[in-house]
C-alpha cells in the first residue's frame, strides 16, 4: 500500500516562501510521475506542478514554484516563492502508476492527506 505524507505547510505572509515535502512509503517512485495539486475553499482541486513525462507548472505558479524530487529519500518537494494570498489552499501530492503522467488529476493513483498553506496579505 502506497502512503504519501505531506508536510511543510503553514501560515506565511505574502511575498514569503514555503517548501512542501511529500514522503512516500510502499513504493519507490523513481520511475513514476509525481504531482502537486491544491484546493481552495469552495473551489475545485487544481493542478500546480508535475514531474512525469516532462515537468509542468500551472500558469498561476510558473516562475514562483519549483517541483523536485529526491529519489534516494523517496520524497518530492514543492518550493514556493513570492507567495500570494490566492495561493491559500490545501496542497496535495500525488503519485502516478506510470512515469508518463501529466497535469490531470485522473492520471494519479495515490494521494496524500494534504497540508494547509495560508498566505496572509
Amino acid at each position: 500500500q502506497v502512503q504519501l505524507v505531506e508536510s511543510g505547510g503553514g501560515l506565511v505572509q505574502a511575498g514569503g516562501s514555503l517548501r512542501l515535502s511529500c514522503a512516500a512509503s510502499g513504493r519507490t517512485f523513481r520511475n513514476y510521475g509525481v504531482g502537486w495539486f491544491r484546493q481552495a475553499p469552495g473551489k475545485e482541486r487544481e493542478f500546480v506542478a508535475a514531474n512525469g513525462r516532462s515537468t509542468y507548472y500551472a500558469d498561476s505558479v510558473r516562475g514562483r514554484c519549483t517541483i523536485s524530487r529526491d529519489n534516494a529519500k523517496n520524497t518530492v518537494y514543492l518550493q514556493m516563492n513570492i507567495l500570494k494570498p490566492e495561493d491559500t489552499a490545501v496542497y496535495y501530492c500525488a503519485v502516478a502508476s506510470t512515469r508518463y503522467s501529466g497535469i490531470r488529476a485522473e492520471e494519479y493513483d495515490y494521494w496524500g492527506q494534504g497540508t494547509q498553506v495560508t498566505v496572509s496579505s
